[in-house]
């Protein structure tokens, strides 16, 4: 399995506020990613060397941030001072996972400043509410060429930082505790802590940057 991108929550001060101080430690600006209009939020995006990316998240006015699982998460978390929201893995296949974790997948868009609309398929952000440590997947119905991570050369994301057990994102996976996934190193820390995202690691043109 490969990491697709990682999630970051808006905090009390807004998407612009909190997308300008990580723009700031990395040294590139994010560009407005669009809306999710099933979810009820709206991003702003890094492209990454590696076909990863960063998202900056926060939830709009809307009815769907308190009835969909994502936004309600985006909501939860930014309501506790913002921060990392979780990490979201890429698979060729949603239907092992959904006969595994016994639920369908549900359809995901978000649609571009440009126009133009990304499609995708997700599922595991309830998994993410009730156990921050845990990622969700995505399979993307776009074309490749479209994938956020596109233009992304500035900055490489090295590592993510779990707190938590690893025996239990390895089930959730189904991916072995020591290489859960292939492109970039998981370390894990602070089992007896609160379990989540701690950190992620970053090589930028000035020297590696942890957040």
């Amino acid at each position: 399995m490969r990491l697709d991108h990682v999630s970051y929550a808006a905090g009390p001060d807004g998407l612009d506020a909190t997308a300008g101080k990580l723009a700031e430690e990395l040294g590139v600006d994010l560009v407005d990613g669009g809306l999710h209009p099933r979810f009820g939020t709206r991003n702003r995006v890094l492209p990454l060397a590696g076909g990863h990316y960063l998202e900056v998240v926060a939830v709009l006015d809307h009815p769907a941030a308190d009835d969909v699982p994502f936004g309600q998460a985006v909501k939860a978390r930014t309501e506790t001072g913002g921060g990392w929201l979780g990490w979201v893995v890429a698979v060729d296949d949603l239907e092992p996972i959904e006969r595994r974790l016994g639920r369908p997948s549900v359809a995901g868009n978000r649609k571009r400043p440009d126009g133009f609309e990304l499609l995708w398929r997700q599922i595991g952000v309830k998994g993410l509410m009730n156990d921050p440590q845990l990622p969700f997947f995505v399979h993307w119905e776009s074309d490749p060429a479209e994938h956020p991570s596109q233009g992304g050369h500035d900055v490489e994301l090295l590592s993510v930082e779990i707190a938590g057990d690893p025996h239990r994102v390895s089930e959730w996976l189904g991916e072995p505790e020591n290489h859960p996934l292939d492109d970039v190193d998981v370390v894990w820390s602070a089992p007896a802590g609160v379990p989540g995202l701690q950190a992620v690691s970053f090589r930028t043109a000035h020297g590696e940057v942890r957040i």
